[in-house]
């Protein structure tokens, strides 16, 4: 599996699963977007759940000594979702790329039982990492048969190849009275996929296409919340890549950015003003499964919103250091 070169952010991964443990029981506030409250409690509520970078990890790392041991699994974020799902009335699931590679899982049975697991989890929304083409497009619209849940990526063409018509450039979903806008993008596939898997696959600019979705979600579709499903990574040294970090500062209308690739632990989401002055929300966490993202928003009447907490929550039991 290719690894990131670039984590920038990224927090010392034993500081942070212990500075993680510790807010077990406490929520990280922060207020990221819109005024002060004009009221003691939000009109709606939305709780945006995220993962990232799974790379077919669907147990937990063995219990050999390693840093990791006993963390991720999907049978542990099922029942994690399950919970939260039980005590939250507006749930969203969604992730970020990188469904596909890093276990024996995949190199037998091609990305069949990681489909499986997010259907039975109840993801909403995934987009496309550079590791889900590892067997060919072919493959992965043929594992798509098995889900029911869109991929959203606006910047990737798939005219005259077998995932066209299996993808979308964006996805409005209701929660209440709340509609939420969900647009994607991915990262450039010369020099990280073999042509002969990405097939005539066409890579479009990210900012320009995430913009353009987003646009209309918000000023057209009338979305309260749009969410752009990233896979271009955190941020980099090279000044040409194009990152979380850029398409926040230089579009327009997305509200949040949950991003992956980079395999980035941030602490907390990071917010960046975009090309009119307002607040970006981007978040990443990690890599394998081991971390659920938990964002809560809060809604007034008159469609301000606020980031009313974040929270990164430890999948599996971590029992020795």
């Amino acid at each position: 599996m290719r690894k990131s070169k670039t984590e920038y952010g990224m927090l010392n991964r034993r500081k942070f699963l212990q500075s993680a443990s510790l807010a077990t029981g406490a929520l990280l506030t922060q207020r990221v977007i819109g005024q002060e409250w004009m009221e003691d409690n939000p009109v709606n509520q939305l709780t945006i759940l995220h993962t990232n970078d799974v790379h077919s990890r669907l147990d937990p790392f063995p219990m050999d000594g390693s840093r990791n041991q006993g963390l991720g699994g999907v049978a542990a974020r099922a029942e994690i979702i399950k919970s939260i799902r039980a005590t939250t009335e507006h749930v969203l699931l969604v992730d970020a790329g990188d469904i596909f590679q890093g276990t024996p899982y995949f190199n037998f049975y091609k990305g069949e039982p990681e489909m499986k697991a997010m259907a039975a989890m109840g993801y909403e929304a995934v987009t496309m990492g550079n590791h889900d083409f590892d067997a060919g497009l072919e493959n992965f619209a043929t594992q798509l048969q098995l889900v029911n849940f869109p991929v959203v990526i606006a910047n990737y063409d798939f005219t005259n190849t077998v995932m066209e018509g299996k993808a979308r450039p964006y996805h409005i979903i209701k929660k209440g009275k709340l509609k939420i806008g969900l647009t994607g993008v991915g990262i450039e596939l010369k020099g990280l996929v073999p042509d002969n898997l990405a097939g005539n696959t066409k890579y479009l600019d990210p900012v320009v296409e995430a913009s353009r979705q987003a646009e209309f979600l918000k000023r057209k579709a009338g979305c309260d919340l749009v969410v752009c499903l990233s896979h271009l990574g955190y941020k980099y040294r090279e000044a040409n890549k194009v990152s979380d970090e850029i398409l926040a500062r230089e579009s327009e209308h997305i509200d949040v950015i949950i991003g992956g690739h980079t395999h980035t632990f941030l602490d907390a989401p990071v917010v960046y003003k975009n090309k009119f002055g307002s607040d970006v929300i981007v978040n990443q966490v990690g890599w394998a499964g081991i971390l659920l993202g938990r964002m809560d928003f809060g809604f007034q009447r008159n469609k301000k919103k606020n980031l009313e907490a974040s929270r990164s929550v430890i999948i599996g039991k971590k029992t020795s250091e």
